[in-house]
């Protein structure tokens, strides 16, 4: 690329201040280098629960109080965005995660709600019996992230088990998978192909159900929701980057960039379930939209 799309970075400070809960605030300063990861943790504590999972919202449209994998993804976000500062509270997770998981090493989709006000119905309504690839797939992805620099979590059985889960998961795959499953394998994949030698095969096999458009749309999400370039490789000089021609990913940079909205922030194409979940989710996408095209070029 010869150019970089811009943003209005004063804008998007104006629209965290105004709009985002506490936890995202101290990430987007984290992640300008003026926070310090003493206080992203502060604000990560208060959607722990006593067992050493997170719950209360951290997930936006699960509004339960309950311990939930999808919760532990976005807490190991904050792990990784700390580094190279680590806390004990990862490897804490990990534990946790360890003791939900199922005998083939996949976390369940969600476990069981009992408090189920506003929370998506996903969510909600999801089998606690069965294993997600979907699920285990996107929280693996963000611990590996959090491993490059935390020696705990990378040599923690349940980041060992998982992973075994996956790459067996992907490797027996035989039907085109969902959108979402194929974005967070992918990730994934692109996490672990520096120590799993068959990452790259894997990859390779998933790439196919890649349009060279890198757009693909979600199946049962809203009328304009679908999954991007930038969804599933955006960091640059990764392996999975290599699944999308320049243009593709130029393009993406830019409708990221434009997406900026007037008060500032970002917002997401999928359904909400509550005011204060999308809300919530506007506060976590802008942190996440200033993260990538900061990566990809000045902005």
């Amino acid at each position: 690329m010869t150019s970089h799309p811009t943003i209005d970075l004063t804008a998007a400070r104006d629209f965290m201040a105004t709009h985002a809960r506490p936890l995202d605030r101290h990430r987007f300063r984290l992640m300008l280098g003026e926070g310090a990861p003493q206080a992203a943790l502060a604000a990560l504590e208060a959607y722990r629960n006593a067992d050493g999972g997170y719950g209360w919202g951290l997930e936006p449209d699960l509004r339960s109080g309950t311990s939930q994998p999808g919760a532990a993804l976005h807490a190991f976000e904050v792990f990784a965005e700390i580094g190279p500062a680590t806390s004990p509270r990862a490897a804490a997770l990990c534990d946790w995660l360890e003791s939900v998981s199922l005998a083939d090493g996949g976390l369940p989709f969600a476990l069981p709600v009992s408090d189920p006000a506003g929370t998506a119905t996903w969510w909600a309504q999801a089998d606690p019996r069965t294993s997600s690839l979907q699920i285990t797939a996107i929280v693996a992805a963000v611990a590996l992230e959090v491993a490059r620099h935390d020696p705990a979590v990378a040599a923690h059985p349940w980041l060992a088990a998982a992973t075994r889960y996956c790459l067996d998961a992907i490797q027996t795959m035989t039907d085109v998978p969902h959108a979402l499953v194929l974005a967070f394998a992918l990730r994934f994949l692109d996490g672990v192909h520096d120590t799993e030698p068959a990452a790259a095969a894997l990859v390779e096999k998933l790439g196919v159900h890649v349009p060279a458009s890198g757009v693909i749309p979600v199946e049962g999400g809203t009328a304009n929701e679908v999954i991007r370039p930038l969804d599933i490789a955006p960091v640059p000089g990764r392996l999975v980057r290599a699944l999308f021609a320049s243009e593709a990913v130029a393009a993406d940079l830019d409708r990221l960039a434009a997406a900026q909205q007037d008060d500032g922030g970002w917002r997401v194409d999928y359904a909400q379930f509550s005011p204060a979940g999308a809300l919530d989710w506007r506060g976590h996408a802008t942190v996440s939209a200033v993260t990538v095209l900061r990566a990809n070029g000045p902005a």
